[in-house]
């Protein structure tokens, strides 16, 4: 055996495998549950278009980050303006706020009730979030957080398994799993808050940002894009059938019984066929993993952004960077602070990727037609069929989105 082609093979998955350790988290388990819990199966059909709509736009940012030679903000300003750059901007940021909050409300609330039902201890959910941000932190301080990293992302990988074997414990029938393959919106309760957050968890335009910052810093050339093409393709197809078992964990169990999620720890009963008294301590761990991993590339967004933006080198020990991460980290506390529900916040911060997602669709259809940009490599019109179809679909489901945050 050829190892050293399996491990080239193996390397250029690394951007895909990013994408799935990213995205399956705290925000598509808490989405997929939600929605197998009140509505079964029925919304199949909008994560297998957010799992489509999202590989062409990965394809499209690769190829256009690949040709170009820069990343995306860095192309936006040079060609758009600065003030349009800054709108986008401040979207991503919008975004990356509320899934900071979302996520921690969720790893506190699922750590306080863990710690009342198992321990018998009463933990204050504001000095958890607190000591949660302060060990992510640190790490990020000291710079040895990959190791850790790799860690979590095993967890979350276990998880993620459980999930597949209980979904084959408990997979509706065939007739169920097809009629949820047809585009339709259940009338009951608010189902476009619903879809929209299962969009945006997929569908998610911070992570389409980092692909161009990783497509860049992995090298690759006009000769890698059949790579990009399987990797991209790997990496969606993988993420459809993990949401896609979360949420017929949910359908099999809960929905089966007439209940909804209204607390985190709610969850825990769509492991229960496979993990019985287990269930609770794997999900406990798995949900915290999966929120940790995601927070700590949400805390760095902002740096992110602003080398990409300037066009500078990410160095991430500077003194105005440690601020931009230290400010976006204290977000987590909002909820701890304030109080509300979970459950329906992480929803709702999922909800706000969508209303970001046209102007992103858009730029990068019209960026890779540019020839001053892409020089004359264009995009094949299979592609650019799709990702007109795919800006098509952003702008409904911001639509979508908006109206579900006005409870329409």
């Amino acid at each position: 055996m050829d190892w050293k082609r399996v491990k080239r093979a193996v390397a250029s998955l690394a951007p895909g495998i990013f994408i799935i350790g990213y995205v399956v988290g705290t925000g598509s388990v808490t989405t997929m549950s939600s929605a197998g819990a009140s509505y079964g199966m029925s919304l199949t059909w909008t994560l297998a278009l957010a799992s489509v709509f999202t590989h062409l736009m990965i394809v499209g940012i690769s190829r256009l980050t690949i040709l170009s030679g820069h990343t995306l903000l860095y192309l936006f300003r040079h060609n758009f303006g600065t003030p349009v750059t800054v709108l986008m901007i401040l979207s991503l940021v919008a975004t990356q706020l509320t899934s900071i909050i979302g996520v921690m409300a969720i790893v506190v609330d699922v750590f306080s009730e863990w710690c009342s039902s198992a321990l018998g201890i009463a933990a204050d959910p504001l000095l958890a979030a607190i000591l949660f941000t302060a060990f992510l932190l640190g790490l990020y301080w000291v710079g040895r957080h990959g190791f850790f990293l790799k860690v979590l992302a095993a967890l979350v990988g276990v998880m993620g398994l459980a999930f597949f074997f209980t979904a084959a414990l408990v997979l509706p029938g065939a007739e169920e799993l097809a009629s949820g393959l047809v585009p339709s919106i259940p009338t009951s309760g608010n189902p476009r808050l619903l879809i929209a957050g299962m969009v945006g968890t997929t569908m998610a335009s911070v992570v389409l940002f980092t692909r161009s910052v990783l497509v860049k810093e992995e090298g690759w050339s006009a000769s890698d894009l059949p790579v990009v093409n399987r990797d991209s393709g790997f990496s969606m197809t993988m993420l459809f059938f993990i949401n896609a078992a979360i949420m017929a964990c949910a359908a099999g169990t809960l929905h089966r019984q007439g209940m909804e999620i209204d607390a985190a720890i709610d969850m825990v009963k769509t492991l229960e066929p496979l993990a019985g008294g287990l269930a609770t301590g794997g999900f406990v761990i798995g949900i915290i993993a999966a929120g940790l991993s995601s927070l700590f590339p949400n805390y760095l967004l902002g740096p992110w952004m602003a080398s990409d933006f300037l066009g500078l080198p990410r160095k991430m020990g500077g003194a105005a960077f440690r601020a931009m991460v230290v400010g976006a980290a204290l977000f987590g506390l909002v909820v701890p602070v304030l109080g509300g529900r979970p459950v329906q916040i992480m929803i709702a911060s999922q909800a706000v990727s969508p209303v970001a997602m046209p102007l992103l669709a858009l730029f990068v259809l019209l960026l890779l037609n540019k020839k001053v940009v892409c020089g004359p490599d264009r995009p094949s019109l299979a592609l650019n069929v799709g990702l007109g179809v795919t800006v098509l679909f952003s702008f409904y489901m911001c639509f979508v989105a908006l109206s579900g945050f006005f409870g329409g």
